[in-house]
């Protein structure tokens, strides 16, 4: 998030509904970007109190989530879906009602598999891992510019293919 309000010129700044948020344009839409800072499986609360502060609904909401299911350097747009074990997504969907809203996900699969998952997703990240995330959060934010100016069918198409392949996301 803090790489798509870079690049926008947005500050997530203000606290309200349980989030930081920055209010600006992108992609000549107006944007509310939002970091909640509650615990993952509970970001499904703020999210509605957003939906309410600023009367949008589910057909307004994109969420950049990581996805240890999916390799390093995948990127996965769906306009909908399951949470697929997701935590953060499980709130989401139970705190508003649908699975009717665009997700984008950042796969950060260990390679090789681990055990307790939290550890790996909030430990530390190595030099080589975070220059490669640095890569991965910029064509994350190129992806939501893409679904604001474009449509999410466009951004679907140019993004869902695994880093370094120009084979297409079978799923």
């Amino acid at each position: 998030m803090d790489v798509i309000a870079e690049r926008a010129g947005i500050r997530i700044t203000r606290p309200e509904a349980n989030s930081r948020v920055g209010i600006g344009e992108i992609a000549d839409q107006a944007v509310v970007l939002a970091k909640p800072q509650t615990f993952m499986n509970l970001s499904g609360g703020a999210v509605r109190m957003l939906f309410e502060r600023y009367e949008c609904g589910p057909e307004d909401l994109i969420v950049v989530s990581d996805e240890a299911m999916l390799p390093w350097g995948t990127l996965r747009i769906r306009e909908r879906g399951r949470a697929g074990g997701h935590n953060g997504l499980n709130s989401v969907i139970g705190s508003i009602g649908t699975n009717e809203f665009i997700r984008v996900r950042v796969g950060v699969q260990p390679e090789p598999p681990m055990g307790d998952m939290a550890d790996y997703v909030l430990g530390v990240m190595r030099k080589p891992e975070r220059e490669f995330a640095t890569q991965m959060a910029n064509e994350a934010a190129e992806a939501v510019e893409m679904i604001l100016k474009d449509g999410v069918g466009k951004a679907m198409t140019r993004f869902n293919k695994r880093v370094g392949t120009a084979e297409q996301d079978p799923e």
